[in-house]
């Protein structure tokens, strides 16, 4: 569609949410760069190609508790009625224990463990009370992980206990793919940094779409403001289409200044202009030389809301990360929602925990306008009202989105 064309139609035809996403998504390919970085750095990366121990855990027989190290036929019929007596040495031979600790290492000639509990040691001989089975209190080698036994596959995301467990079996480092890079380009000739005039805004939404970035797992290049001309946006986009994304904010509507969906139409293609969702439908997204560019509505809520469902999901599979659903709080409504059939609403609202029946209630935010930012910086969530729903009544039941969620 020609942006003349789009202008004139002004959003009569609104792709579906889901449709959007699976649009932007079959443009992102997840990029093939790795990296190789230190336990220490790598904790939520993901893992770039398998991973295998290097070395058993633990890699020499160790004993699993405290007591006396012995040939497990010298307590053969020990009892608390008939214990055995076995000489303390430094070595285990026949007729010889050795005392342990729990983790060191089965001296030469032992195959099982005595508890301590089980012994009373009188000059230098112990008395065992009961009899053990060979191997009995001791970890064999490799009885936490074998050598060589795979640990991480390709696409595993990396937890603190996963780090551990590398350094256990020898690594210091580990192979992952570096983060998704994505370019923030805040547009609009109103727009300024501090100090606004009259007129002027302080630019926001490159901010918090940058933190978003950061948030998310990705690595964001937080650009200058870009003019509302033609060619100033066509370089500043051009310039950046080394990044694995590209997000602008503002100009993505069919008003006078908003220009970018016809600068990417030159550059590239528009594959969506106009989604059925609210606050935020002007949303636009499109592909150039194979980068994906994200166009945001200029509104601070707007911005935010697209940016979750669309720029979020991007990121994470450019970076190979999982993707994940938002953590939910179900809550009684204490006021209704409306919503426009067709179109899925994503309503803000404050979280209360009442004192009686102990129950959580959620109070839409009374403001709801897209460009009031405090309404999203002040509530707890927003409820998603399905296309197919008019709304919810005050009383209902419903499900709050926290969407502020890292993983």
């Amino acid at each position: 569609m020609s942006n003349e064309s789009r202008k004139s139609a002004g959003f009569k035809d609104r792709t579906p949410v889901t449709t959007a996403r699976e649009t932007l998504l079959d443009a992102v390919t997840p990029h093939g760069r790795t990296e190789r970085v230190s336990l220490r750095e790598a904790d939520e990366r993901v893992v770039a190609g398998k991973i295998t121990a290097e070395r058993a855990v633990p890699h020499y027989r160790r004993a699993a508790m405290d007591g006396f190290a012995v040939r497990a036929e010298d307590t053969f019929g020990a009892s608390q009625r008939s214990p055995e007596s076995l000489r303390v040495g430094e070595a285990v031979t026949t007729g010889t224990a050795a005392r342990v600790h729990t983790g060191s290492e089965l001296p030469e000639g032992a195959d099982a463990v005595v508890m301590v509990e089980e012994t009373e040691v009188t000059g230098d001989s112990v008395t065992v009370f009961d009899a053990v089975a060979g191997g009995e209190n001791v970890a064999p080698v490799g009885e936490d992980v074998e050598q060589g036994q795979t640990l991480y596959e390709d696409g595993h995301r990396l937890r603190p206990s996963d780090l551990g467990l590398l350094k256990s079996v020898g690594n210091d480092t580990v192979e992952v793919y570096e983060r998704a890079t994505v370019s923030v380009i805040p547009t609009g000739e109103e727009l300024v940094q501090d100090d606004p005039e009259p007129g002027e805004v302080i630019e926001t939404n490159g901010q918090t779409v940058t933190q978003y970035v950061e948030r998310w797992g990705g690595n964001a290049t937080y650009r200058d403001i870009v003019t509302d001309d033609v060619d100033a946006l066509r370089a500043a986009i051009t310039d950046d289409l080394d990044h694995d994304l590209v997000v602008t904010t503002g100009g993505s509507s069919v008003g006078e200044r908003d220009l970018l969906p016809e600068v990417v139409d030159g550059i590239g293609e528009v594959l969506v202009h106009g989604v059925a969702l609210k606050p935020g439908h002007p949303v636009a997204l499109g592909v150039a030389q194979e980068t994906p560019i994200l166009m945001l509505p200029g509104y601070p809520v707007a911005c935010i809301v697209n940016a979750v469902q669309f720029l979020r999901p991007a990121l994470r599979r450019a970076g190979h990360l999982p993707s994940t659903d938002p953590p939910t709080t179900e809550a009684e409504l204490t006021r209704k929602i409306a919503s426009e059939p067709g179109t899925r609403t994503y309503a803000r609202v404050e979280l209360h925990d009442e004192d009686v029946d102990e129950k959580t209630t959620a109070t839409p935010t009374r403001a709801s306008g897209s460009g009031v930012l405090s309404s999203v910086a002040l509530a707890d969530g927003w409820v998603v009202v399905p296309e197919s729903v008019e709304g919810y009544d005050a009383g209902d039941t419903v499900t709050v989105e926290d969407w502020e969620w890292s993983q």
